[in-house]
């Protein structure tokens, strides 16, 4: 059973969110030959002062 985690800054919306499981489940199917209903994908919603690139915040960069 595939298990996916997607990590995305925080502010999209749910339409854009189901998409992207769709396309990462097709991804998945296609790729493996894993049956769709076993493919499990974890979305985890981060917060701008919770990454960093280059040694700074990205709440810090906008």
């Amino acid at each position: 059973m595939p298990y996916i985690t997607v990590k995305l800054l925080e502010g999209r919306t749910t339409a854009q969110k189901q998409a992207l499981v769709e396309k990462v489940t097709d991804a998945v199917v296609e790729t493996t030959g894993a049956s769709k209903e076993k493919v499990v994908v974890f979305i985890e919603d981060m917060k701008p002062e919770h990454y960093a690139v280059g040694g700074q915040l990205l709440s810090d960069l906008n």
